[in-house]
């Protein structure tokens, strides 16, 4: 499939979009794919995507703050209406596959009793996805996760801590369930 997009003809339309988009983050790759309804938002200078990525429609690319940092590695694909939000550190590896409606976050509001939620602070914690990993459908991904190479999570799962490499993960909160096998 990567081969296939590597000598795909873009169209005038996104050759349009490529450069819109190129131009408003931090670093953007060959061969970047970006689908209509595409949003970054706020600091976009602290986003960067590799060579050969697949963003879908709809999805919201989010750095909350100067100091947040967005990395996608080569050849992943970003799954229609994903939201990805970072205000510490968002760095997802190369060949990775990020189905539909997930939503992956590396902050918290905290809640405190007495003080209303919406003035108290956030608890960040950086996230890392590995190499070869694939989320699966409307899984939500939180703060302070690290995400082994090869690993898979199951879809609608919540995940909660970290998951190990080439370990398959589901439930609510995701539990390992199983290995990838030769």
């Amino acid at each position: 499939m990567m081969q296939f997009r590597k000598y795909q003809k873009f169209s005038i339309i996104h050759k349009f979009r490529y450069l819109k988009y190129k131009n408003k983050l931090k670093f953007c790759g060959v061969n970047v794919w970006f689908d209509n309804n595409v949003k970054f938002l706020r600091f976009t200078d602290s986003i960067s995507i590799d060579d050969n990525v697949v963003v879908k429609e709809g999805v919201r690319i989010l750095s909350a703050n100067r100091e947040a940092i967005i990395k996608i590695g080569k050849n992943t694909t970003i799954g229609y209406n994903t939201f990805i939000v970072s205000s510490k550190s968002i760095i997802i590896g190369n060949n990775c596959l990020i189905a539909p409606f997930v939503y992956i976050i590396d902050d918290n509001h905290r809640i405190k009793k007495g003080v209303n939620i919406n003035l108290q602070d956030h608890d960040k914690a950086p996230i890392k996805i590995g190499n070869d990993v694939w989320i699966g459908a409307k899984a939500m991904i939180l703060k302070g996760v690290t995400i082994g190479d090869g690993a898979i999570i199951a879809a609608g799962s919540i995940v909660t801590k970290n998951v190990e490499s080439n370990a398959v993960y589901g439930g609510m909160p995701a539990k390992k369930i199983s290995e990838r096998k030769e």
